[in-house]
């Protein structure tokens, strides 16, 4: 790609030559229907098609993308941007078609209306059919301020009114809640955090944040010696991972903020005398209770896409059900899938798409030329947990909330936790620009060149977990004959 002037539009990226160095290849028809492989979503299946188009067999490889927008919000970039650690200009990736050479067919601003994951085709919801013979899925959670009744009349009000919605989904909010947790002067602060998955897990636990620009005010006077910070949630944890979960129970007992599991926030109101009220509902007992509160930060719940549902895709809790290693779908052989939509217990973070991209790369490739796949994913998954407005703890785990070496490897008090929010800000910042830039690379983890796995006869990570390599090998062809143990 290289910069060029284009009259009054500016300057403008152009591909300049092709992979190898030889003349640029030609545009993809307008008029082609008929992929050999098809990316659905955003942020990653944007960055997952710009990585698999850097590979020597997508020469030979029809492949479109499909996002609903042009460009997306950096989902690690927007808390470090809201308190203005970060310019706003890093907040959002590059846009699609700057990340996606023309070669291939880009239907931006279109959104998957119908899948037929059995004829491998799906319908856009501008009346366009595509048929693939492989799909990949990177669509998230449908995530809306309108799953809790009156949120978004409550939200749209002043900022003055301190109500601030968490989405990771346009630069208009994450500048609407610059100033979330400042200036709680009396009464409740709520960080609500809804049941899971959902995504931003891991990302959304702004309580310690909140006790520390508290503590600073109430130490000069300007809030109230009463005013609370509260964490509530459906969930039985603060984190699913119970190393992280048993350091911020730990730092929440010492900073006396409240932690209420178990509650549902339902709905958002005024009472008639302009109070600020959030109704609950016990998630055992199913009760319903009201609670006052002058300041909330509330990130909305999420739910599987209906469409995915409709055709199968999904499993009863609207995740997509894919092998948790190889990431293909457990009954649909030619599709893949992985971000926040894929089912399994590992944290929902930007991290864990990072790590599952190269897997999917790996294993897509190999399944268009009819080989056995070999990419495993363990689960990985990391998160910086603010613990206060500038100082951080990582956690890391892998499948099932297995601590990784590195699991908190630096002290999250004084100024290790201060020195270490800096690096992790800047390290996420680099990622996520080489991820979805309009620079080209093979992406993560190495981006010089693609990651390679072994055969899963000599996987480590399977063998560790005892996986049944045989089964995994078949787990699209069930009949296939198990090998004959070799005589003694």
């Amino acid at each position: 790609m290289i910069a060029r002037r284009n009259g009054k539009q500016g300057l403008v990226m152009t591909q300049a030559r092709a992979m190898g160095g030889g003349e640029k290849k030609p545009s993809m028809p307008n008029a082609e229907r008929d992929f050999d492989i098809v990316f659905v979503g955003g942020i990653n299946s944007t960055a997952l098609a710009k990585f698999v188009q850097q590979m020597p067999q997508a020469d030979k490889l029809k492949m479109a993308v499909i996002s609903a927008q042009v460009k997306y919000v950096q989902p690690q970039m927007y808390f470090a941007t809201t308190y203005g650690h970060l310019p706003e200009l890093q907040l959002m990736s590059g846009t699609v078609s700057s990340q996606v050479d023309n070669w291939s067919r880009l239907d931006v601003g279109a959104r998957v209306e119908t899948y037929d994951p059995s004829n491998n085709k799906l319908t856009l919801d501008n009346g366009r059919e595509y048929s693939y013979k492989a799909l990949v899925l990177a669509p998230g959670l449908e995530q809306e301020e309108s799953f809790v009744e009156g949120l978004p009349e409550m939200f749209a009000a002043p900022e003055s009114e301190h109500v601030f919605v968490h989405k990771t989904d346009t630069l208009e909010t994450c500048v609407r809640n610059y100033y979330h947790g400042m200036y709680h002067r009396t009464g409740n602060l709520i960080n609500y955090s809804p049941g899971g998955p959902y995504k931003g897990e891991g990302s959304d636990f702004y309580a310690f944040v909140y006790e520390h620009l508290n503590r600073q005010d109430k130490a000069v006077q300007t809030s109230s010696s009463t005013s609370r910070i509260q964490f509530i949630t459906p969930r039985e944890k603060i984190f699913e991972f119970d190393y992280a979960n048993e350091v911020a129970l730990d730092e929440c007992n010492k900073r006396d903020i409240d932690v209420i599991f178990g509650q549902e926030m339902v709905k958002v109101h005024y009472n008639e005398i302009g109070q600020k009220i959030a109704t609950f509902r016990d998630v055992k007992s199913g009760d319903t209770y009201e609670h006052d509160f002058n300041h909330a930060s509330i990130t909305p719940p999420c739910r599987g896409w209906n469409n995915l549902a409709d055709a199968g895709i999904t499993n009863d809790d609207g995740l997509i059900d894919v092998n948790p290693y190889t990431l293909q779908h457990s009954r649909f052989e030619n599709i893949f899938a992985f971000g926040d939509a894929i089912a399994g217990n590992t944290t929902r973070t930007q991290n864990a798409a990072h790590a599952q991209n190269a897997v999917v790369k790996n294993n897509i490739l190999r399944f268009v030329e009819g080989k056995e796949l070999n990419g495993v994913y363990d689960g990985y998954s990391y998160y910086p947990v603010w613990m206060g407005h500038s100082s951080v703890a990582g956690f890391s785990h892998t499948w099932d909330y297995e601590a990784t070496s590195n699991n908190h490897a630096v002290p999250h008090h004084g100024v290790f936790g201060r020195l270490y929010q800096s690096y992790a800000v800047k390290n996420a910042n680099r990622a996520d620009v080489a991820y979805s830039s309009f620079g080209k690379d093979h992406g993560p983890p190495y981006k010089q060149f693609p990651q390679t796995f072994d055969e899963l006869d000599n996987n480590s990570y399977l063998q560790s977990k005892g996986v049944d390599v045989e089964a995994l090998r078949n787990v699209h062809n069930p009949a296939a004959p198990v090998p004959a143990e070799a005589d003694e």
